[in-house]
């Protein structure tokens, strides 16, 4: 079996409020549509991306930096989707 390598991504959290419910379901729901095992990486804490709970735990305010990770056949374009999010602030307040 062949092994994939990790991709991964440092993006910030760029929305007034945070990664609070609305934008960690929206990234849960989006990381969901792809095979790769997706984690984000935050201080040392490594949630599942596709766990709307695992991403609250983060508690991730404005400015936070944190990591994107991907590992899988659709690794890279999983990252390319979920960057887009975090450079969009959710398309939420600017």
């Amino acid at each position: 079996m062949e092994t994939l390598d990790v991709v991964s991504r440092k993006v910030f959290v760029a929305n007034e409020l945070g990664l609070h419910a609305r934008p960690a379901a929206r990234l849960a729901r989006e990381a969901q549509k792809y095979s790769s095992r997706i984690t984000l990486l935050s201080q040392e804490q490594e949630v599942d991306a596709k766990s709307i709970l695992d991403l609250l735990t983060l508690a991730l305010g404005p400015g936070c930096a944190v990591e994107l990770k991907a590992q899988g056949e659709d690794a890279q374009s999983a990252l390319e989707q979920l960057e887009q999010l975090f450079l969009n602030r959710f398309e939420e307040e600017r």
